[in-house]
């Protein structure tokens, strides 16, 4: 039986869907939280848009975002 995405914090949902990658309905869940005033980072569907994805992931991981130049 699956949890009640509904009744799931946030962290709760994260761990989550990190745990049961198959499950779309949770990742749906979760995506449905971000926070609409976010940035937006889109790079086209290139290698270098790739590579800027990964750069943008990798920074947002190590907490050091403000480094990353959007050029």
């Amino acid at each position: 039986m699956k949890p009640n995405f509904d009744t799931m914090n946030k962290a709760q949902l994260r761990a989550y869907v990190l745990e049961h990658k198959e499950d779309k309905e949770a990742l749906r869940a979760l995506m449905s939280r971000r926070d609409p005033n976010s940035i937006k980072y889109n790079f086209p569907n290139t290698e270098e848009g790739r590579e800027k994805t990964k750069s943008v992931i990798k920074l947002k991981i190590e907490g050091d975002l403000e480094n990353f130049s959007n050029q």
